[in-house]
């Protein structure tokens, strides 16, 4: 996955287009808080089925 720098400041765009491919998301399941980043991808991978992989390489390529 990309630095949390990076991640963070580009929070509003990735989450935008992970919306737009996994339209069953919602803004809570997105929600990024300082130091919980793999509470948000454990959530991903439950709402989605994707493993921890296949996610940061989905976001990476956002």
């Amino acid at each position: 996955m990309k630095n949390l720098i990076e991640f963070k400041g580009n929070w509003n765009e990735t989450k935008g287009k992970l919306k737009q491919q996994f339209a069953m998301l919602t803004d809570n399941d997105l929600m990024l808080i300082e130091g919980k980043q793999d509470e948000l991808i454990g959530r991903l991978q439950i709402k989605l089925g994707k493993t921890k992989e296949e996610l940061r390489k989905i976001i990476s390529e956002l």
